[in-house]
C-alpha cells in the first residue's frame, strides 16, 4: 500500500490566484478548445500534491499537449480518477464538507461540465476559482447549473 502524505491546499489555493486570470506556459490553453476548466484545477491540485500518476490509461498527468491523460483536461475523467485513485497522486471522496483546496464539478442534465477550486468559505458561502470563464473568489452561488458534486480531497499516495 502506498504511503499518503497530506495534500498542501494552501499551495493549491495560492497557484489559483496567481494563475486565474492569465495562463502558466508550462501548460497548453484549452480554452480554444472546449474549456481550460480543468486543466487549470487539474494544475492546482499539481500544486497542491506535488505528484502526477503517470498510469498509461488510470492515470492523471501532464508532459505535453500530446502526451497527457484524459483525467487532467476532462470534467467526468478528473471525477473518475480522483475517486478510483489508490496508487498514486490526490485522492478524494464525496461529501459537501468543503475546505480551500477541494474541488467541486457543475452539471446538467445530461452531464457535468465544470470543474472549480473552492478558495475561500465565509459565513457559509463558498468561493472558486476557474479557467474558461476566468474567476477568482467568486461565489459559487452565482453559477447557474442543474448538478452538482463535491470533491473533498483527503490526501496524496506518494
Amino acid at each position: 500500500m502506498p504511503e499518503i502524505k497530506a495534500y498542501n491546499r494552501e499551495k493549491a489555493v495560492q497557484y489559483a490566484r496567481k494563475w486565474a486570470y492569465d495562463r502558466n506556459p508550462a501548460y497548453y490553453d484549452f480554452s480554444a478548445i472546449g474549456g481550460d476548466c480543468t486543466n487549470y484545477i487539474s494544475q492546482c491540485l499539481y500544486a497542491g500534491s506535488g505528484v502526477m500518476n503517470f498510469a498509461p490509461e488510470t492515470g492523471w498527468y501532464y508532459r505535453s499537449v500530446n502526451d497527457r491523460s484524459p483525467s487532467w483536461t476532462g470534467v467526468e475523467f478528473l471525477y473518475n480518477f480522483l475517486i478510483s485513485n489508490r496508487t498514486r497522486g490526490p485522492f478524494a471522496e464525496e461529501t459537501d464538507n468543503m475546505r480551500l483546496g477541494d474541488v467541486i464539478q457543475l452539471g446538467n442534465e445530461e452531464r457535468f461540465y465544470h470543474s472549480l477550486l473552492v478558495t475561500g468559505i465565509r459565513d457559509g458561502q463558498i468561493y472558486v476559482a476557474a479557467h474558461t470563464f476566468n474567476a477568482y473568489m467568486r461565489p459559487l452561488a452565482s453559477y447557474t447549473f442543474e448538478k452538482i458534486r463535491y470533491l473533498h480531497i483527503a490526501g496524496v499516495y506518494v
